[in-house]
């Protein structure tokens, strides 16, 4: 299958640089709506069959447009949302932004006890995301069976950036801690991949760029 991982909006937290991890979070500024009215235009060549959200506010408004434009429902999941910052919540230092994706890159380079007071357990993140995965992969293989003109279905996820980094840093076949801790990933920036969670997960393209 063809699998879309896309982050939300611009909110005011992500303007002043703030950890906000927790829910229901804010809402999208104007430039966050645009974004994700933008979306519909630029996802347009792509057959979506399914659209995920995180149970995170401005994930959810990130996806309406394109749930309207498709015609399609907005499945909303948990395992879906940001990566709890614990202690260092609401915070906008440089000092607590590097000890946030210090964790996430320890993940990413297989050190799975790396842990913020009061955040998440690497275990614990990863599994619920991939429960959600999974739950699309299924999803997608319905679809192949209905629409048998569609040899790659395609699923659209709009999720959160450490979440998206930290999960594609880690399963992606083809990427390593070193890109995914070192790329950015812009309010609705778009990471297109293809396979499967038993075959393994190709980056195709990041924001646009081919991987190779």
């Amino acid at each position: 299958m063809r699998l879309l991982l896309i982050r939300h909006g611009q909110t005011p937290s992500n303007v002043i640089r703030a950890l906000d991890t927790g829910a229901p979070g804010p809402g999208l500024t104007e430039l966050g709506l645009q974004q994700a009215a933008a979306l519909v235009a630029a996802l347009a060549s792509e057959q979506i069959g399914a659209l995920f959200a995180s149970n995170l506010h401005r994930a959810q408004l990130t996806a309406a447009p394109l749930a309207e434009a498709l015609g399609l429902e907005v499945a909303v999941r948990e395992g879906l949302r940001e990566i709890a910052a614990g202690w260092l919540e609401m915070r906008s230092d440089a000092e607590s932004i590097v000890a946030y994706h210090g964790v996430l890159e320890a993940w990413m380079r297989g050190h799975h006890d790396a842990r913020l007071d009061g955040g998440e357990a690497c275990a614990d993140v990863y599994a619920r995301f991939n429960a959600v995965i999974e739950e699309a992969e299924a999803v997608a293989a319905e679809l192949a069976a209905l629409r048998a003109q569609t040899p790659r279905p395609v699923v659209a996820i709009v999720s959160h950036g450490a979440m998206i980094r930290a999960w594609c840093g880690r399963h992606a076949v083809n990427l390593g801690a070193d890109f995914a801790a070192a790329q950015n990933l812009a309010n609705t920036g778009i990471v297109a991949l293809t396979g499967s969670s038993a075959e393994g997960w190709t980056v195709e393209t990041w924001e646009g760029s081919a991987i190779v």
